[in-house]
């Protein structure tokens, strides 16, 4: 009688594979969790500081009821919103979800996505879950990142420029994850959002143009047998009630973010002339965020303005060492960073 005979198991630590998690900004709650009870000033999470006012009120009784996992009415309203097919679009639990779900749905083990640095991290991470590996020529990639108004440069690729990488990438048989998370802070002109392409995916995220981080909600772009190989892999009832409801309502206000961009634009040229005018170097901002060049490292800057109620965002984990980014935000609060960074750098 022949026995049959089994492979041997190998243990594998699956730590070894798995990528370090991303550093954000935005970690007021956890610092206050701390210890740090004074009123802190956030420079270091990129929102609209001045938001559009959304007669929202949350409804109580819709909690009782799993959420449509489809989305129908929301996709819909979206877009209505941007001129495009319901079929054309993907929502999830902020924009990093869509993020790994498109990795998740598009690369393979050993695929390669093209991420020119710095940039934003998840990007990276999310490319390694998925097996892939991250390069910087585009030659041979299955995917090519490009952050439009780059996070943490601000650097604002023109509608040309970025559709000459567009059609660059899809002549090579690639695809083109465009994420413009910011751009509705900056010039929508120069958006692709509204240009069908099987090769192009467009993330948005209504978190950072309406300020409301908790509610976590991004949305996105593609043709539909791209955004059907997403909601393939997209965790189920992932946007909640609340998020739903108040992205609906949302929407329907999107042209109110026009007086946004005058009031940011304006904002963050008399906020780059006060960071100059202390010896600081700006990199030239576009979107509600600027990245400042100091002459000290930047997490010893940061905890000093940490001591004064100022939390920034410290760049070492963009690679950049010697930078902080910093939003912008209302006239008095600039003023109030303005001074810190006075009493820090001296």
């Amino acid at each position: 009688m022949q026995t049959t005979k089994y492979p041997q198991r190998v243990a594998i630590d699956m730590r070894e594979y798995l990528p370090e998690r991303a550093e954000h900004g935005g970690r007021v709650r956890w610092h206050r969790s701390r210890g740090m009870r004074d009123a802190v000033l956030d420079f270091s999470a990129n929102m609209n500081p001045y938001p559009p006012d959304i007669p929202w009120i949350p409804d109580l009784s819709a909690l009782k009821d799993y959420p449509d996992d489809r989305y129908e009415e929301l996709k819909e309203v979206i877009a209505r919103t941007f001129g495009r097919d319901a079929a054309e679009v993907a929502v999830g639990n902020g924009s990093v979800e869509l993020i790994r779900a498109f990795c998740c749905a598009m690369l393979g083990p050993g695929d390669a996505a093209c991420i020119e640095m710095p940039t934003f991290a998840e990007y990276g991470v999310a490319v390694r879950l998925a097996g892939g590996r991250c390069v910087t020529g585009d030659d041979s990639a299955t995917v090519r990142f490009l952050c439009n108004p780059n996070n943490p440069t601000g650097t604002l690729f023109s509608h040309a420029e970025v559709f000459r990488v567009l059609d660059a990438v899809a002549g090579r048989g690639g695809y083109l994850f465009l994420d413009e998370a910011f751009i509705e802070l900056a010039d929508p002109r120069q958006s692709l959002v509204d240009l069908p392409h099987e090769k192009l995916f467009v993330l948005r995220s209504l978190t950072k143009s309406f300020a409301v981080p908790g509610i976590r909600f991004g949305y996105g772009f593609g043709s539909p047998e791209l955004i059907d190989r997403i909601e393939r892999v997209r965790l189920p009832w992932t946007v909640n009630t609340f998020a739903e409801s108040f992205a609906i309502e949302a929407f329907r206000h999107y042209d109110r973010l026009e007086e946004s961009r005058k009031r940011i634009s304006e904002e963050r040229a008399w906020l780059s002339e006060r960071l100059e005018g202390l010896g600081l170097v700006c990199v030239p901002p576009s979107a509600n965020y600027i990245l400042v060049g100091i002459p000290l490292e930047s997490g010893v800057l940061s905890e000093r303005l940490l001591s004064r109620g100022i939390l920034v965002r410290d760049c070492r984990s963009f690679g950049l060492p010697r930078h902080i980014r910093v939003a912008v935000r209302t006239r008095e609060e600039n003023r109030q960073l303005i001074e810190a960074l006075e009493a820090c750098l001296h």
